[in-house]
């Protein structure tokens, strides 16, 4: 369980500290981005009140999803906590995923939205939504636990 505090800790001071910067010191205000290597890496504010891509924006959903955050981490807790043989990589997942979501529920409690700034686009293809590392440590998070538990389900069963 060390690992997965450590991982969620790193996970969630990394963001904290990179929505601090973008909104305090670069003080990055919506419609004025800053292209860092255009096209590939654009600061972009976006507050997103909603859950992935903005849906849901138009509800006032905020103490919804804080709760759902917090309901999702506990059963991951929980569910570690009474799965002895769950490996270091799992415990990573669980760690990302946790430090990303609260992340998250301390910008909606503070700001009543998640602050969104990267955009990234490719190879012609322009991308118009924001994210931030909570949103991709949720996202690394929830694969390396599905992967890392299926793996260990796969031995259990031969």
């Amino acid at each position: 369980m060390r690992l997965l505090f450590w991982t969620g800790f790193w996970v969630f001071l990394a963001d904290q500290a990179s929505k601090y910067y973008i909104l305090h010191v670069l003080q990055l205000k919506e419609g004025y981005p800053i292209a860092v290597f255009d096209p590939y890496l654009v600061f972009t504010m976006a507050w997103n009140k909603g859950v992935n891509f903005g849906l849901g924006a138009s509800f006032d959903m905020r103490w919804v999803l804080i709760g759902v955050a917090a309901l999702i981490s506990s059963v991951v807790l929980t569910w570690l906590w009474r799965t002895p043989t769950a490996s270091k990589w799992t415990y990573v997942g669980a760690g990302f995923l946790i430090g990303g979501a609260l992340g998250n529920v301390v910008d909606r409690i503070l700001y009543g939205a998640v602050a969104d700034f990267l955009n990234m686009s490719c190879c012609g293809i322009y991308n118009p939504y924001a994210f931030n590392i909570a949103d991709i440590a949720i996202f690394i998070g929830a694969i390396g636990i599905a992967f890392t538990d299926m793996g260990s389900a796969k031995k259990k069963r031969a």
